[in-house]
This record gives structure tokens, C-alpha cells and sequence, in this order.
């Protein structure tokens, strides 16, 4: 059994019935209407017989093929596998289902009552600030291919889930691609992305370059690798976006990242900027989005905690404790632990500049200020009279 949830109602799904294409799904509604229902899925990838997990199914499945030669006939769970994985631009097409048909595995473990509850109220907060900062920056648009960039962090995780079920509703209807930049970290899990990828049903790109090697090479020891890093992994996704021909490249970061941009660029670099949610690249070939702009790390990492996604640590720079920006996030919970909501009211001061309050001449004209007055009215002199 699983626990499998659509819209507000959480099932406990067994299969009944399965051939090539098709799944027939007993659902059991779980609460005090308890009732059993049956439906009929396509292109859904089934995990272990142990751990069946129902995923959305707007991706890039053709069919689906038997593992076992267990009988699901019988009712028992049936082990079951997707055609070979998308890794062909041109094959990159998506499967839609009716939105009352798409169902979002709970991994892992079935949540009690109160948990149910709280997931929810979690959920719909994420969904809605994704949608909002979306909505608000014009970020996806008709047609859209969208490139999700997974580094194997809580951050794109929680992302890719994100616009992953609000592409189910959307008003447009655009296209997700998933792309790891496999930097040759020495350690790295190499498996744990494309099964997860592809037990989504995802058509996704591990892109290996090593990138690790350059910066060992040119940092020192000890001191700071994310700027080199960065700009490394950013070239070649910027480059890998051009030659799949997405129209937009989704990155995960989120509101106390924007923050945190800003102090560190106040701070350390005499620049009054932060990350914006939409940017078009300096050479004009590529545009980034940021869907999780309006969303909170705390939040993220509540979700994270509930979706029990398979994080892959980061061996280069997650140990550098003494990064600007780790000593940026520290002074940030210190002040929200005294001032809570200051971090909210900061992001919110980001969107809302007013440039002729700062002193930045190229955004404001203050060489043409001048008095603006009335002459053509005539104020009489008063006269002061001793009597």
C-alpha cells in the first residue's frame, strides 16, 4: 500500500490491474468517508513492490514494461518499469492526463492526522509564493521549454516538485526539462539523480564536465572556491541551455538567498543589488528565472523534511565555514531572532526602490532638479504697523 494524495484527499492506492500501458488503481479514500474507488492511469513509473510510488504524469513515457512476473491481477503490488530514458532533444515530448488524474506520492512514510495537516497548509504556501513570483515576473510563458537546473540540494528539489505540480494547473502549458551539472566531485553519487529523475518520469540531462578539477587547481587552499565554481557551472549550463533550445533556465534559489545577495554585495562589493527574479544573460542568449523568489529556507526545509527527497551534499564548498555568505546568513537569524519578519521586510524593500531616494545618477537625473515655482502670483508684503 501507499499513501498517494489529489487535491485535498489522501489515498492509500494498491495496483489491481496493469499490462503495457496502462494501470488500474484501486483507491481507498483515507478518513471517515472511507471509500474505494477505481481509475485508470497511463505512463505512471512504478518503483519497488515494497514502495509503489504514483507520480504525475505530464512527461516524456511511451509505455511501461513488466519487470516481474508477479500477477497484479491478484492484487499485489506489481514492479514495473518505464521505456528507456529521454536522452534525445528531439524525443523530449510530454504525456498529459486530466488534472482530476494526477496523483503526488507522499514517499517514504504515511503521515498521522495532525502532519496531513500541516503538509497541507505547507504545500498550498509554497505553491501559491511559487505561483505569485511566477505570475508577477512573467517567468514561464506559452510554449516554454523550461530547463530545471538539480544540483541534488533541498533548494531544486523542492523547485522541480514545484513546477512540476503547478504545470498541472497552469493557465499555459509549457515544457520541463531536468538538468544536472555532474561537476566530478570526488564522492559523488552518481545514481542517486537519474533514478530519482527518472522514477518522476522527467526527461532529464546529466551533464558531466569537471569543473572540480579547475578550481582545485587555480584556488588556493583555504580560501574561497564558490566564485570560480559558479561561474563554471553558469557557463555550462548557459552554453548546454543554447544547444537543447530551452527558452528559460530555472534556478532554485529563494528569498533569504536574495537577501543574503544583498548584504553580501553591500558589504564586500560598494554594489546595491541582490538577485533578480527574472535576468536576462549579458550576452542576451539565455533567460534565468528564480520560482522560489517569494519562498522561505525555513519553509523549503519543512517541505524537504516531509518529501524526504534524496539530497546529495555538497563536498566543495559546503564545508567552508568561514564563506562571506555563511557569516551573511548567521547575522540574518540573529536579527530575525530578535526582529522576527525583518528578513520579509528586507526582500520586500528590494521590490520597492525608489531611486531618487538613493544617489546613483544613472538611475536618477538630479543634475536637472530645479525649484518649480509660480511667479505670476503675487504675494503683497505685509507691513508692520507700531500703534
Amino acid at each position: 500500500m501507499i499513501l498517494a494524495k489529489s487535491g485535498m484527499n489522501y489515498f492509500s492506492a494498491v495496483i489491481v490491474e496493469a499490462n503495457r500501458e496502462n494501470y488500474k488503481v484501486a483507491l481507498a479514500r483515507d478518513g471517515p468517508d472511507s471509500r474505494t474507488t477505481m481509475a485508470t492511469y497511463r505512463g505512471f513509473r512504478l518503483s519497488a513492490p515494497a514502495e509503489v510510488r504514483v507520480r504525475a504524469i505530464k512527461a516524456s513515457v511511451r509505455r511501461a514494461e513488466p519487470l516481474s512476473g508477479q500477477d497484479a491481477n491478484q492484487g499485489r503490488h506489481c514492479n514495473m518499469k518505464l521505456a528507456t530514458s529521454v536522452l534525445d532533444a528531439s524525443n523530449l515530448k510530454h504525456v498529459k492526463c486530466p488534472s482530476n488524474q494526477a496523483l503526488t506520492a507522499i514517499n517514504v512514510r504515511e503521515l498521522s492526522r495532525k502532519e496531513k495537516l500541516e503538509f497541507n497548509k505547507l504545500q498550498k504556501r509554497l505553491r501559491r509564493n511559487a505561483g505569485k513570483a511566477i505570475a508577477d515576473y512573467a517567468m514561464i510563458e506559452q510554449g516554454d521549454r523550461v530547463m530545471v537546473c538539480v544540483s541534488g540540494g533541498k533548494d531544486s528539489y523542492a523547485m522541480l516538485d514545484m513546477l512540476i505540480s503547478l504545470r498541472q494547473s497552469a493557465p499555459v502549458d509549457f515544457e520541463l526539462i531536468a538538468v544536472n551539472l555532474d561537476q566530478k566531485q570526488p564522492g559523488f553519487p552518481e545514481d542517486v539523480l537519474p533514478a530519482y529523475l527518472s522514477d518522476l518520469g522527467v526527461p532529464y540531462y546529466i551533464l558531466e564536465k569537471d569543473t572540480y578539477s579547475i578550481v582545485k587547481e587555480l584556488i588556493p587552499e583555504g580560501k574561497t572556491t564558490c566564485g570560480l565554481c559558479s561561474r563554471l557551472r553558469r557557463g555550462s549550463l548557459y552554453g548546454f541551455a543554447q544547444q537543447i533550445g530551452v527558452t528559460k533556465i530555472a534556478l532554485g534559489h529563494h528569498r533569504d538567498d536574495i537577501v543574503e545577495t544583498l548584504f553580501l554585495n553591500m558589504f564586500f562589493n560598494g554594489k546595491l543589488k541582490a538577485m533578480p527574479p527574472k535576468l536576462l544573460s549579458d550576452d542576451r542568449q539565455n533567460v534565468v528565472i528564480r520560482p522560489l523568489a517569494y519562498c522561505n529556507e525555513k519553509d523549503l526545509q519543512r517541505y524537504c523534511g516531509f518529501k524526504e527527497f534524496p539530497i546529495i551534499p555538497c563536498n566543495l564548498c559546503g564545508s567552508q565555514t568561514h564563506l562571506q555568505r555563511v557569516q551573511v546568513k548567521q547575522m540574518l537569524a540573529q536579527w530575525e531572532k530578535q526582529y522576527p519578519g525583518r528578513t520579509e521586510s528586507i526582500f520586500r524593500s528590494v521590490c520597492n526602490v525608489s531611486p531618487s531616494q538613493l544617489a546613483d545618477s544613472s538611475l536618477f537625473n538630479f543634475s536637472d532638479l530645479h525649484v518649480e515655482r509660480d511667479t505670476s502670483l503675487h504675494v503683497p508684503a505685509i507691513q508692520v504697523v507700531n500703534l
